[in-house]
């Protein structure tokens, strides 16, 4: 195409001129698609990647290149519009259906989430009992030598929890287990 005719081309779509449109598409869609190529993993995203770039070249048709630099800069456009569409593909992959037989697999084998917390709240609830007894109780709980506090006395306050020192002295000097 002579500069003259690209220039007034180029002029005709700045103005909204949809023949002009439809003639600098047919005059451009296989530089612009053989572009798209090079990005493109297969036919399909060539495709849209030329489409993507025409659609922003039609927006942006009021801030165009002159007609002496327009063909580089057009070039860049669409360099730059499939860049764009290929870093947002990798930030976002597009989802993909998977199959029944696949997704036996991806079961967690861990506990279900009823069992998990009811853990929780067991471990919970230790901590709770623990933390309501005396150093020497907890020492004594924790290696089950002196006493058993089960986890609903502990929670009552009761037994070896609810006894001061010098009962437990007296409980371990004479034998005596708790509660």
């Amino acid at each position: 195409m002579e500069p003259t005719e690209l220039k007034a081309l180029l002029d005709r779509c700045r103005q909204g001129d949809t023949l002009a449109w439809e003639a600098f598409v047919r005059q451009f869609q296989r530089r612009i698609y053989s572009i798209a190529c090079g990005y493109a993993a297969n036919a399909e995203d060539a495709r849209d990647f030329a489409q993507d770039i025409f659609v922003r070249l039609y927006e942006t048709r009021g801030r165009w290149a002159p007609a002496d630099g327009f063909t580089a800069w057009m070039v860049r456009v669409a360099r730059n519009v499939c860049l764009d569409e290929l870093r947002r593909r990798k930030a976002r992959p597009p989802a993909h259906d998977v199959q029944a037989d696949e997704m036996l697999d991806l079961a967690d084998g861990g506990p279900t989430p009823e069992v998990a917390l009811g853990v929780a709240r067991d471990r919970q609830i230790v901590w709770r009992a623990l933390s309501l007894m005396g150093r020497l109780c907890r020492d004594a709980a924790r290696t089950g030598r002196d006493h058993q506090v089960t986890v609903q006395q502990g929670q009552a306050g009761a037994g070896p929890a609810g006894a001061g020192a010098r009962e437990l002295r007296r409980r371990r000097t004479a034998g005596m287990r708790g509660p």
